[in-house]
């Protein structure tokens, strides 16, 4: 029993020093870190990690800094000590080496790649609630921070699920998490080859689809947006592609009184999805 302990220890400090250094030989090729993990990914912050012991993902492991034995870290080592999950410390060199994001706080959880939903799991998160389909989709977004704040607006919102293209676009990752602090893990997410066809196939199912874009006359304040619907968000800068908004049953716009003639795409988001939420309620 003695052998297999010690042996089971000697093979995690080897997985934790191979992991560090993949990183470090990866960091000197010039390879982004968000790039690194290809069969695992990285949550990290104390309320991003609170969340995700809280919901029913995999976590592999948790790092936590040295010396970190205060405040919300104790009650995250007590939720991974219930949970049987393997915790490790390390010393803030190597946890600011691992980190993925600026602000990990102490405490990074290690976890299998994002489990991303079909469109048809939000259909039916839909129906499981007994309310009517409530999707965003988003065309293009790129930033990850953006991705981040719209994903927890909408799950704040009552969102079922939103919708983000395989290509050109921002995907789940740590820092997505992180920006959504935590709301990721309660959101379903999926990701489609052609959103065009994904509109077409939502518009069959009973959906209507609204666009945001500034040529139109129409303020998203004076349109009606209950019902079966999915909001399109276009990327940052661009808007909606040219198919997307043709294939849109409407478009609205958010007025603009000011010199500058454009918002952030998560801030575009939020104030069309609490509109559609006040008209639902």
């Amino acid at each position: 029993m003695k052998e297999n302990k010690k042996k089971k220890m000697k093979n995690e400090k080897y997985n934790q020093k191979d992991f560090l250094n993949t990183q470090e030989k990866m960091s000197a090729k010039g390879t982004n870190k968000e790039e690194l993990l290809v069969n695992q990914d990285q949550v990290e912050g104390r309320n991003s990690v609170i969340e995700l012991l809280e919901g029913n993902r995999d976590i592999n492991k948790i790092f936590v800094q040295a010396g970190e034995k205060h405040g919300s870290i104790n009650k995250i080592i007590a939720m991974a000590r219930e949970k049987k999950i393997l915790i490790s410390e390390l010393s803030k060199e190597k946890i600011n080496q691992m980190a993925q994001t600026e602000n990990h706080q102490g405490v990074i959880a290690v976890v299998p790649p994002f489990n991303y939903s079909s469109v048809e799991d939000i259909l039916f998160e839909a129906t499981t609630r007994q309310e009517e389909p409530f999707i965003v989709i988003l065309d293009g977004i790129e930033d990850v921070h953006n991705l981040g704040s719209i994903i927890r607006t909408a799950e704040t919102a009552g969102v079922h699920g939103i919708i983000i293209p395989k290509r050109r676009a921002a995907s789940v990752n740590a820092t997505v998490n992180k920006v959504s602090a935590g709301a990721v893990e309660h959101m379903k997410v999926a990701r489609v080859n052609n959103i065009v066809e994904t509109m077409k196939y939502l518009k069959e199912k009973g959906l209507w689809i609204c666009g945001t874009d500034m040529d139109t006359k129409t303020y998203y304040y004076n349109q009606e947006l209950k019902g079966p619907l999915a909001i399109v968000i276009g990327s940052e800068g661009f808007g909606m592609s040219r198919l997307v908004k043709e294939n849109c049953d409407f478009l609205v716009k958010i007025p603009m009184n000011g010199k500058i003639t454009s918002l952030n795409a998560s801030v575009s988001a939020g104030i069309v999805i609490y509109e559609a939420v006040k008209q639902r309620n």
